[in-house]
């Protein structure tokens, strides 16, 4: 009898170990944000919340350490957990930084978590220009805008002014778990999921 070529395996079909684990965190309506804030990220993030919102009104758990990345990923991440009917519990692990932090903050203070170790960065966004002097132009407008945009956002869910926020990005602001909860990005430092039960 002929065995199969490895090449003959469909390259799509999931490892047993990987459905496994991918089923139980459906099922346990958690959901992990980790690594890089990127496009690939942000589409297959939003799918997940997208189906747990379909499958039911409870609570949904998402972890969330990463250094940030793509703004405008972010942003998808951002106003799909605020789209959504299903309440979502913001909780931080690692670090949580820069556009990671803005989707962090696409819930109500109440329901944003960390534990003890986490650390938390805000600042500007950044971006290589180039190209001819207007397209270098419009860039900079962009990264103003964009600059603005997010000192909104922190303000709004922190309670801080909005002068008093654009200052902080001016540079790499850098916070632990209890700087960020006196802050106003996190509501309370947990050390076990059954604190989120209730939330």
């Amino acid at each position: 009898m002929d065995t199969p070529d490895k090449a003959d395996t469909p390259a799509s079909a999931p490892e047993p170990r990987t459905s496994y684990l991918e089923e139980k965190a459906f099922k346990s309506r958690t959901l992990l944000v980790f690594g890089s804030v990127t496009d690939l990220m942000a589409a297959d993030v939003t799918r997940r919340l997208i189906a747990l919102d379909a499958d039911s009104a409870e609570p949904i758990d998402m972890l969330v350490s990463s250094p940030g990345g793509h703004l405008e990923s972010g942003d998808a991440i951002h106003d799909i957990v605020r789209f959504i009917a299903a309440p979502v519990n913001m909780v931080g692990t690692g670090w949580v930084g820069s556009a990671a932090t803005h989707l962090y903050l696409s819930v109500p203070r109440e329901r944003r978590y960390c534990t003890p170790n986490t650390r938390f960065l805000i600042h500007q966004p950044s971006g290589g220009s180039g190209g001819p002097a207007s397209d270098i132009a419009i860039q900079a407008r962009e990264i103003v805008k964009a600059r603005e945009r997010i000192a909104r956002t922190i303000a709004r869910e922190t309670g801080k002014p909005l002068e008093t926020v654009l200052v902080d990005i001016e540079r790499d602001y850098w916070m632990s778990a209890e700087e960020a909860v006196e802050y106003g990005l996190v509501s309370r430092i947990i050390e076990r999921k059954t604190e989120l039960r209730g939330a």
